[in-house]
């Protein structure tokens, strides 16, 4: 894989634990969180829910769902 697909896999894994361990969270507290845009984040956050991983039940603020993930 090229750096630039390695480092944004190793982001979006880093967004997904701070979504776990920090409970229900806005895009702007993971924004401010990682010193990324609100943008990124949400490129971050749609490739998360289209493979399930988080949900927005209530509008901005992400969660992640039930789906088993093996973390490595």
């Amino acid at each position: 894989m090229s750096q630039p697909t390695t480092r944004m896999l190793t982001r979006i894994k880093a967004v997904y634990l701070f979504i776990r361990d920090e409970g229900p969270v806005s895009t702007s507290d993971i924004a401010e969180e990682f010193d990324i845009t609100e943008r990124t984040v949400q490129r971050d956050l749609n490739i998360l829910a289209y493979n399930d991983l988080v949900v927005s039940p209530s509008r901005g603020k992400w969660s992640i769902t039930k789906k088993k993930v093996k973390i490595s």
